[in-house]
């Protein structure tokens, strides 16, 4: 019974668990909705990687109400958006411990809404239809405009003023391409959909890209491609450590629409429609990453710093995809992994710098000595490594398989020196911040505050995923280049989801 229903179970269990932190909870109701949120993301990863494993089988689809597709609303596991679902669980948990330790406290029901923000996140992963992608990425919109103000104060206010209107600019436009391809389509079945725009010819064709066009600028937005990276710096760097940590898989949802729609739908197959977008891709990723280069550099806020990490993380990312062969995407998919984690472990260690350097907080100047200073020493040189994409982590096994991807002149000439150059900027400006922060501190007594063990134990588990990527880098490389395999080849996606028996549940 159990498995009928696993695909449904990362959506239900958060949604559940965000209604009953919602209940009044008597005398402590924080307790309990700590608990209840606890429990709920140590369940979600149980089932996230019980789906991770049956999706190896094949895509696994989930009909609501017994309609089958293309009439009804399907839910899709497969290898991709099962990976994926995984790596939400898996940064979803430490970053809910960090927040349990106080920080949960500073505005009212930040438990329910870290829960919506999951049901969001994951149900964008698993919907196979683009109107139902559009409901889960107002879910969770809706949800990260709480959390963006979570604890208060004007620079959250007017970052997220700037947050809320791009991003209802975004859904706008994402349901002016919904309209346009149901219109030419007759469909918003993902595997439909990419059976008809493949089909279609002349002016028709025409119409298609326009749609897809302004899927790519959504998508672009919710992954903070340039020129849509505007809002990211100041709304990661101005919320709280563990907002932005939880955040750090916010631009992997548009990266995975990307992925996604752009494989399946306008993927090589689809006639007059193939390959649309790839070109433009390409220079944008290019320019985001450079510009992500500049603002590393040029940054004097630790959290602007790991901010702009994101950035060049997503050009890096979406200029690798371009390439568009199974050994770029294999390597978009293991850099997606591990960017996300390393940049949560940064968002909260940070965060735990910041409140013991007190007034300085995270800006890069002298300040006075940590009150766990060779810990945290310790836990920033190897998150440092990690993200730099220096030996022996998982970091530099990421970059390595992107410049190993880069197989034409051109892309070598042009991906290799910024990929590097970008590394090279990220060293000096966490050199450079490691030292003011660690080495030129003043004289004199420490900061006598430390950090609750939870919360240290939180980014230590983040870490540790760079560690395991890299001791089981044969095996995920291998789930990788399956991945890249049937996103480049989606037949079997179209037929399972057009055609199999059985997936419906009521």
């Amino acid at each position: 019974m159990l498995s009928q229903h696993l695909v449904i179970l990362p959506i239900l269990i958060p949604l559940l668990a965000a209604l009953l932190q919602l209940l009044p909870w008597g005398a402590n109701p924080q307790f309990y909705r700590r608990i209840i949120g606890l429990v709920s993301c140590s369940v979600l990863l149980v089932v996230s990687a019980l789906l991770l494993i049956t999706s190896t089988e094949g895509a696994q689809v989930y009909a609501l109400g017994s309609w089958q597709a293309p009439y009804g609303i399907v839910l899709v596991a497969d290898r991709l958006s099962a990976l994926m679902v995984l790596l939400t669980a898996v940064l979803a948990l430490p970053v809910l411990i960090y927040a349990c330790h106080g920080e949960d406290n500073l505005g009212s029901h930040f438990q329910a809404l870290f829960q919506f923000q999951l049901v969001g996140i994951i149900g964008a992963f698993l919907t196979g239809d683009l109107f139902n992608l559009f409901v889960f990425f107002e879910i969770l919109l809706i949800s990260s405009y709480a959390l963006l103000m979570h604890g208060g104060g004007k620079l959250k206010l007017r970052a997220c003023l700037h947050y809320v209107l791009l991003n209802l600019t975004g859904s706008a436009i994402f349901l002016i391409s919904l309209g346009v391809l149901y219109g030419i389509t007759g469909t918003l079945n993902m595997a439909d959909m990419a059976v008809k725009v493949a089909a279609l010819t002349g002016d028709d064709a025409t119409i298609a890209r326009a749609g897809g066009i302004l899927l790519l600028v959504v998508f672009g937005l919710k992954a903070a491609l340039l020129p849509l990276y505007f809002w990211l710096p100041q709304a990661y760097a101005m919320t709280t450590g563990t907002v932005a940590a939880l955040f750090a898989i916010m631009t992997k949802v548009g990266i995975y629409g990307i992925l996604r729609v752009f494989t399946l739908i306008f993927g090589a197959g689809a006639g007059e429609a193939a390959m649309l977008g790839y070109d433009w891709l390409w220079w944008l990723g290019l320019a985001t990453l450079a510009i992500g280069g500049i603002g590393v550099i040029g940054s004097r806020d630790l959290r602007l710093v790991i901010s702009y990490l994101v950035v060049i993380s997503v050009g890096t990312m979406l200029t690798t995809f371009s390439m568009g062969n199974e050994r770029a995407i294999s390597a978009v998919v293991y850099y997606l992994f591990h960017s996300t984690l390393v940049t949560g472990a940064l968002f909260l260690l940070v965060d735990i710098m910041a409140k013991q350097r007190g007034k300085t907080a995270s800006r890069i100047i002298k300040g006075r000595k940590l009150a766990q200073h060779a810990l945290l020493g310790v836990l920033f040189l190897i998150s440092a490594v990690t993200v730099i994409g220096m030996p022996p982590l998982s970091g530099f096994i990421g970059k390595l398989f992107i410049l190993e991807a880069a197989r034409t002149g051109a892309q070598v000439a042009l991906l290799w020196p910024l990929v590097l150059f970008s590394s090279f900027l990220v060293m000096v400006a966490l050199a450079r911040a490691g030292s003011r922060m660690f080495w030129h501190t003043f004289e004199g007594k420490a900061a006598e505050d430390k950090s609750p063990a939870g919360q240290l134990v939180a980014v230590a588990l983040l870490l540790s995923g760079a560690v395991l990527m890299t001791l089981f880098a044969r095996p995920i490389s291998a789930y990788t280049d399956a991945i890249a395999h049937d996103l480049m080849h989606p037949q079997s996606y179209i037929s399972t989801v057009l055609h199999q028996s059985g997936g419906a549940h009521e």
